[in-house]
């Protein structure tokens, strides 16, 4: 009795961009857990987890502006016992290698069974990591180490932007985003803006679409 107490105390901010998804964690995880707010960007999710200051976070990987791996690293830089949990599309191991990288504890994807959802929340409160087998049963294959920042640049080159659109979306100076696209074309031994849309459609970086 006393652990499901405890559970229940727990308060968890949701972030994603699809509001059937957020009202859907809603209704699942509304009777264990204490849901302390939602939100659908991650410049608003690093702005009300600094205001609410919650036990756990369940973040998605793509969202608008600031993707859920870089809202976490700044978050965990003022609020370092704050936990995370990613619920996200992609399973690639170059998003759970960064995820782990910056600090979350448990790696769901949004095709798991509901039931695996409470399973990573409970491992995470007690201090546990998780990463659902959907992922730990496929094939595992090398991918460049890339960080939350080049991830960030990544989608937005996939999602069209110019470099000044990126700095802006990014809060960095243009010749930041020349670095890091610099960075990528090296690491990933391609040429072109064109070669870092192709690799990102390709990994899945344009989740948006797909999870809709």
């Amino acid at each position: 009795m006393g652990q499901e107490s405890n559970v229940r105390s727990v308060r968890v901010l949701l972030a994603d961009d699809h509001p059937v998804l957020l009202a859907g964690l809603r209704r699942l995880l509304s009777d264990e857990f204490e849901l302390v707010g939602a939100v659908a960007d991650g410049q608003a999710l690093v702005a009300l987890a600094q205001k609410l200051r919650p036990d756990v976070i369940v973040v998605d990987i793509s969202m608008p502006g600031m993707n859920g791996l870089e809202a976490a690293r700044r978050i965990r830089r003022v609020l370092p016992e704050t936990k995370f949990m990613v619920l996200s599309v992609h399973s690639e191991s170059v998003y759970v290698e960064e995820a782990f990288r910056v600090g979350v504890r448990a790696y769901v994807l949004k095709q798991s069974p509901p039931e695996e959802l409470f399973t990573a929340l409970r491992a995470v409160v007690a201090g546990r990591t998780y990463v659902t087998p959907l992922i730990e049963n496929q094939p595992t294959q090398r991918q460049p180490r890339l960080t939350s920042r080049q991830l960030a640049v990544l989608e937005l080159v996939a999602d069209g932007l110019q470099n000044k659109e990126i700095a802006q979306k990014l809060h960095i100076t243009v010749k930041t985003v020349e670095y890091h696209k610099r960075r990528l074309m090296d690491q990933l031994s391609i040429r072109t803006a064109a070669g870092l849309t192709r690799y990102a459609l390709g990994q899945g970086t344009l989740s948006r679409e797909k999870s809709r």
